[in-house]
């Protein structure tokens, strides 16, 4: 596939992400006449989510000559997308596999981990090439695009392949109190059931540990903006939420977000949930999830977080993984994207 035919072809089937984010030639004939000579202007109270590709790339330049702070900009980029509608598994391979008909980024929706890298890959990039590309090295282990090497698993995949970009804090911070859980992870079956892809795959056991509630407090001070955030849940009784099958273990990342802090410093989760994007205190998350749990009906409770810190220069620590031509993506035949 030529780049031209490509562009073609992401033009034509993002058709759908890029009308809900606004894509409307008739609201650019539309804009006022100082629009015309400041085309950031228009933009600047408009959000994020209903900006048009073309918009995006220009938005993306006007923030790296203006914020030179990255946690700035992941904050300012993710409250940009509050109000942006929630819909799950909205991203997949195409055009280049049809295992998951979706497409490889939309602008107008998101579900909690498709915020949290559309988020970072914009913080860090200039430009809407380079948005793109980004992306696809965050969502692929080593930036290889396929059903098979998407980082399916928060904890086990998502975490080690963007080292580059968050480290785990997590038995820094709980210290004596990190609680301790095991998975069972079945990949071969898990891309079976959902996408009818054979593959062989070893089952892989994974430890990991989480703070709890009880000892969250003492974490929070020491939490920045822009750091990566991963809830903990279990199923409230053996095996009644899917997930501990999917797992395979007593407890699993299931919802991400981002750190940022409010006025008075207190320390808030900006994520995608239904109905949509939203910022509140910590504290106001905890709450409505333990409402949920005790709702009748519940299958999943609330138990902790795992917190990730920022990297300083994740660009500069991506560069030691895939040298100086950094980001490295390859499509699923092997070529370069």
């Amino acid at each position: 596939m030529t780049l031209r035919s490509l562009r073609l072809f992401l033009a034509c089937a993002f058709a759908a992400c890029a009308f809900a984010a606004g894509g409307l030639l008739a609201a650019a004939e539309t804009t006022a006449p100082a629009a015309a000579t400041d085309p950031i202007a228009p933009l600047l109270a408009k959000p994020l989510y209903q900006f048009t590709e073309a918009e995006t790339g220009l938005y993306l330049a006007h923030l790296q000559a203006t914020e030179p702070d990255l946690r700035r900009r992941i904050v300012h980029l993710a409250r940009k997308n509050i109000g942006q509608p929630y819909e799950i598994y909205l991203l997949g391979e195409m055009p280049f596999e049809t295992y998951d008909p979706q497409p490889i980024y939309c602008l107008g929706k998101s579900d909690c981990l498709v915020f949290t890298e559309h988020i970072y890959a914009m913080a860090l990039t200039r430009d809407w090439t380079g948005f793109i590309r980004l992306l696809q090295r965050i969502r692929y282990r080593d930036g290889h695009l396929g059903v098979a090497s998407r980082n399916h698993y928060t904890e086990l995949d998502w975490n080690h392949s963007n080292r580059w970009l968050v480290r785990d804090l997590t038995t820094e911070l709980a210290g004596a109190k990190a609680v301790p859980y095991e998975e069972k992870i079945d990949r071969a079956k898990f891309l079976l059931g959902r996408y009818g892809l054979k593959t062989f795959a070893p089952i892989e056991l994974f430890r990991d540990t989480y703070i709890p509630l009880d000892a969250l407090a003492a974490a929070l001070p020491h939490l920045r903006d822009g750091d990566f955030v991963n809830v903990v849940r279990a199923s409230i009784s053996p095996g009644s939420h899917p997930n501990a099958e999917i797992y395979g273990g007593n407890a699993w990342v299931g919802h991400t977000g981002l750190i940022a802090h409010g006025p008075d410093g207190t320390v808030h989760l900006i994520h995608s949930a239904e109905p949509a994007v939203r910022e509140e205190p910590i504290a106001e998350f905890i709450a409505r999830s333990r409402e949920k749990a005790a709702a009748p009906g519940a299958k999943q409770r609330l138990v902790g977080f795992k917190f990730l810190r920022l990297s300083d220069d994740p660009l500069a620590q991506l560069r030691q993984l895939d040298g100086p031509d950094a980001p490295r993506v390859t499509l699923p035949n092997g070529a370069g994207f």
